[in-house]
């Protein structure tokens, strides 16, 4: 349960170690690099913009060389290869890359090229099937379609609107034109829209001929070529099957290619790693022959760092105090149990300067209320189980790890509570001895089964989530203590305790209560008196001391007045805690559902196969809804019941410089 600490450092080295130096701490991946540095005319900054662009360059070339290889070679993968994580490289295998990079970086480059020459032949293929296409009204012509006619006569090709007959375009013409003396047609193809025909007349009455059409929507095609259709048809099939040849020897060299997929992985991270070191050296300031980097680094990390920086490459390390203004960056630390939570926390907010890590107490509660929320053993079984065979088998596995981890304890604290309430698969073992063996053999519940008794459950809910509110108090009075803000953790604190557990000790004797419950619970006339004593206390403890930062006593008595009312936010908080009991009661009803709906098939042979699909089927549904309700619902618990008692947020998450990797990880310190 801790926020490490930050040591804020400047690093100042010869120019010479530039290189060295930037790899060693790029390899061990723990200082955020700040170079806050004021005006000075001693200094200068190296420009790396074009060779950061030709290393990302290159590193997407390299990544576009594998999409394609996946493209034209797929390689199998699982479902769960994804949680395998990134190969570990060593150096040894890192150098061999480094020594072949340009003849790797040449395959990749050319495996890119050769797609873009298959994408086009596609294009020119597409293109030329368009042609095609446009030919295909033509194909009965017998002349190129450019033919200019004889000596004395003229062709006219093209098309018009309509569906039109011999009659009609006689029709057109001697109406248009009567004065012609002669004007052979022929329709070539048409269809409901347009109609392709070629007019042969007298070349002296081409003009009249093409305006007389004209008129009437007549036009040339809009693409002419120059051979007769059907041969340039045929002209066009050979172009498509020898692109489609050229295609299928491009995509063999492709194929071919594939031996140098690991080997581009490998470059591609190279590269990457390199654009991310380049980066960072366009923003160090530099002199002549020295040059300073400045960042922050976890303060148990620095002496060891700033050892090996000043023997190894002859640096000047000096720790810098941190100033009140300054937010360094954040970096949590917890045991192998809470680590698990970490995501949850992140995705809510870093603790900020000053507040405490409580990863630690949410992550005990957040297993709590997920068994409880989910309370089957067979359900926390499998969850267990799935986890802990993926921890096992992906012992690589990336930032999921931690989340797994998470779902593996609250599958162990699902099982607990599903001992506790008797739920295996919910009621199934009572239903299979019923139906099947015509007699019930059951397993009892360690504690109490919450169907038969849920205001039992919801009596237990609420004074968990009572427990899970005080000790949100308890940490905001802890802080301040430890910032020595002891009148606050009095006012704030203190007399909220004593106010609240007045009030608890005066409603459990109470009638109210007893009908929840369904005893009567009967305390000690002394403890009656102490508990009015404490609520009578603590509310006069909030109405004097709530609004003391103002100066005007009616406005301070306005002020604790509100806040005594807030004393309804504690009820409303209380009873939302009552969804405990109800995804604890819907796992348990959905579950027994199932289990009924399988038992109606009766017993024998088809019963059991029925009842099994059913009991499959329906199980896993319920796992996975219920499943979901309770990471959901658990989750609302925290961040807005229990961090909203004490927790703020807003620190910013620490970003060592590090080999940001795509495909693998390196072992070992990299040399260029």
């Amino acid at each position: 349960m801790a926020v490490l600490q930050m040591q804020k450092i400047s690093i100042c080295a010869l120019k010479k170690q530039r290189k060295a130096v930037l790899e060693y701490l790029q390899s061990i991946g723990i200082m955020e690099m700040t170079q806050e540095m004021e005006e000075d005319a001693a200094f200068e900054k190296m420009d790396t913009v074009s060779l950061r662009v030709s290393f990302e360059k290159a590193a997407g070339t390299a990544d576009q060389a594998l999409e394609i290889l996946q493209q034209y070679v797929p390689k199998k993968t699982s479902m769960l290869s994804s949680l395998a994580g990134k190969d570990l490289v060593g150096n040894g295998d890192l150098k061999k890359i480094i020594s072949r990079r340009e003849e790797i970086y040449r395959a990749a480059t050319r495996i890119v090229k050769e797609n873009k020459e298959i994408a086009d032949h596609k294009a020119n293929i597409i293109r030329i099937e368009n042609s095609m296409e446009g030919l295909k009204p033509w194909l009965k012509l017998d002349v190129p379609m450019n033919y200019p006619g004889t000596k004395k006569t003229s062709i006219l090709i093209g098309t018009m609107p309509g569906d039109l007959s011999m009659e009609n375009l006689y029709g057109i013409l001697a109406e248009c034109a009567p004065d012609i003396t002669g004007a052979d047609i022929e329709i070539i193809y048409k269809d409901r829209d347009t109609t392709y025909l070629t007019i042969l007349c007298l070349s002296e009455e081409e003009t009249r001929v093409e305006e007389a059409l004209r008129q009437n929507g007549f036009a040339k095609p809009s693409h002419i070529v120059t051979k007769v259709p059907l041969k340039k048809k045929e002209s066009y099939e050979k172009q498509i099957e020898q692109l489609n040849k050229m295609i299928e020897e491009i995509k063999e060299r492709i194929v071919a290619a594939d031996t140098y997929r690991e080997d581009i992985r490998l470059l591609s991270d190279y590269y990457r790693v390199r654009a991310d070191k380049y980066e960072v050296l366009g923003t160090l300031p530099q002199t002549k022959n020295t040059f300073l980097v400045t960042g922050y680094v976890p303060k148990e990390a620095f002496q060891k760092a700033r050892g090996i920086l000043e023997n190894r490459y002859g640096c000047v390390v000096d720790a810098e105090e941190i100033s009140e203004e300054e937010e360094p960056p954040v970096l949590l630390q917890n045991n192998k149990f809470s680590e698990s939570a970490e995501p949850i926390l992140e995705s809510y907010a870093l603790p900020k300067k000053g507040e405490i890590d409580p990863t630690t107490v949410m992550s005990f509660f957040y297993v709590f209320f997920f068994g409880l929320m989910l309370s089957d053993a067979a359900y926390g079984a499998i969850i267990s189980i799935a986890c802990f065979v993926l921890l096992k088998k992906f012992p690589r596995m990336g930032p999921m790890r931690k989340s797994i981890r998470l779902f593996f304890w609250c599958g162990l604290s699902t099982l607990f509570w599903g001992i506790m309430f008797g739920g295996y698969f919910g009621d199934v073992i009572n239903v299979v001895s019923k139906t099947f063996f015509g007699h019930e053999v059951g397993i009892r519940a360690a504690w109490f089964v919450p169907l038969n008794d849920p205001m039992r459950l919801l009596i237990y809910s609420m004074a968990f989530g009572t427990i899970h509110l005080l000790v949100g108090l308890g940490i905001k009075g802890y802080m301040e203590i430890k910032d020595k803000k002891y009148l606050d953790a009095v006012c704030d604190v203190g007399i909220w305790y004593v106010f609240l557990i007045g009030l608890l000790l005066l409603l459990i004797p109470s009638d109210i209560f007893a009908s929840i419950a369904g005893a009567q619970i009967v305390f000690p006339p002394a403890v009656n008196l102490l508990a009015k004593i404490m609520a009578i206390g603590g509310a006069l403890g909030l109405l004097l001391m709530s609004g003391r930062s103002s100066k005007n006593f009616g406005l301070r008595i306005a002020l604790g007045a509100y806040d005594i009312y807030n004393v309804t936010g504690w009820l409303s908080d209380v009873l939302s805690y009552s969804r405990l009991l109800a995804l604890g009661l819907a796992t348990g009803v959905i579950a027994s559902v199932v289990n009924q709906m399988g038992s109606m098939f009766g017993d024998g042979i088809l019963g059991a196969v029925g009842f099994i699909l059913v009991f499959i089927v329906g199980h896993t549904l319920n796992l996975a809804i219920n499943l979901l309700g309770a990471y959901v619902h658990t989750n609302r618990l925290q961040y807005v019941e229990f961090f909203g008692k004490f927790y703020e947020g807003g620190g910013r998450a620490f970003h060592p410089f590090k080999a940001n990797t795509k495909y693998v990880d390196f072992k070992e310190e990299t040399n260029q």
